[in-house]
């Protein structure tokens, strides 16, 4: 198959013509380097709603395979049900075709690692929708977390220092309806891959292991385990804890969870809403309860928050040729969280995340 370059008017396939695709076709329209042309779902009717809607023409297929035989493409947007994403990811990696898939990156960790092997073997990239990274608030945090040192300081100016312990509280009571409420694991398996991808990247670090607790609280309207409670060991020797629940009524978290930084100089707040901010205790006191300065965020994020955030990342990425921020081959990480999860909810044990 025949490529353009980077820099010249992208060929997008959109495959999957659920509701999610809105906002990803909405996004290529919107862009003056990307050309949707071709539509593809199994459910022929969804993909002429979807091609009807863009008003440019583009054939629709029931199989990626059809239309990669019909239309030249650059980039393939999987934006389908988890368990077709390694058959979408591998049929568009071999054809030589870039992927942008939706979350989460696979049904599996066979699969997500498939996918891996596929990059690999064909040379091409896979990038995987991470959205909640793309927010100024996350990022601002991200800086708190992580500090700033200058030139000769051994301190941090304005950072917590070493991470000891990071928090996550994810309390919300969502009535969707529909397959969320036949699963087994919800929260596990549909939510949190979100908060498990921010923690990594607010901390910078990978799990090692985990041991997580599952249940189905009283009251729950989900058939299975609505709520989990995981303890991760992470690579950087720090513990990240994750509490969440999906049949929580009243005094709602964000959806972004609330976050807690423990340092070794001192502690930032994220509430998922508004700015963060930390508190770093004045090291020069021989107080019983040290005295702390107040250090506000400096958001200076500039980019689109988002889906459009995370879409803006994987072209500029492909344009320059190098890894998008969620590339799959860094992202397999964070799915890995899930189903170590899940296996150590299980088997009552800890988990190694190589085990998985």
């Amino acid at each position: 198959m025949q490529q353009n370059q980077p820099d010249s008017n992208q060929r997008v396939i959109i495959v999957g013509c659920g509701s999610m695709s809105r906002t990803w076709v909405r996004h290529m329209t919107e862009r003056s380097d990307a050309e949707i042309v071709a539509f593809v779902d199994p459910v022929v009717d969804a993909a002429k709603k979807a091609a009807a809607a863009t008003g440019n023409g583009a054939p629709v297929f029931t199989s990626l395979a059809e239309a990669l035989g019909a239309v030249q493409a650059d980039i393939v947007c999987d934006i389908t049900i988890p368990a077709a994403h390694r058959e979408v990811a591998v049929t568009a990696l071999e054809a030589g075709c870039d992927v942008f898939a939706e979350k989460p990156m696979a049904d599996s960790l066979d699969a997500a690692r498939a996918i891996v092997a596929a990059v690999r073997g064909s040379g091409r990239s896979h990038a995987v929708m991470q959205n909640r990274r793309y927010n100024p608030n996350i990022r601002a945090y991200r800086s708190l977390v992580l500090g700033r040192r200058s030139p000769g300081e051994d301190r941090e100016r304005d950072g917590i220092g070493r991470l000891g312990v990071l928090t996550a509280d994810f309390f919300l009571g969502p009535h969707f309806g529909g397959f969320r409420d036949a699963m087994q694991s919800p929260l596990l398996l549909d939510m949190a891959i979100h908060t498990f991808d921010q923690a990594r990247f607010i901390s910078g670090a990978n799990a090692v292991s985990v041991h997580c607790l599952e249940h189905n609280p009283i009251g729950s309207w989900y058939a299975g385990n609505a709520a989990a409670f995981c303890t991760f060991r992470m690579s950087d020797g720090s513990i990240f804890s994750y509490r969440g629940s999906w049949c929580a009524e009243g005094a709602p978290t964000s959806w972004e969870s609330s976050w807690r930084a423990v340092g070794e100089l001192g502690t930032a707040i994220w509430n998922g809403a508004d700015a963060p901010y930390a508190e770093i205790a004045d090291g020069t006191s021989t107080e019983f309860m040290r005295p702390v300065r107040r250090v506000e965020a400096e958001p200076t994020w500039t980019g689109r928050n988002g889906h459009d955030g995370c879409l803006d990342e994987m072209f500029a990425a492909r344009a320059a040729a190098r890894p998008a921020e969620t590339d799959g081959t860094d992202n397999i990480h964070s799915i890995a969280m899930v189903f170590a999860a899940i296996e150590s909810a299980r088997t009552g044990r800890e988990v190694s995340i190589e085990e998985t």
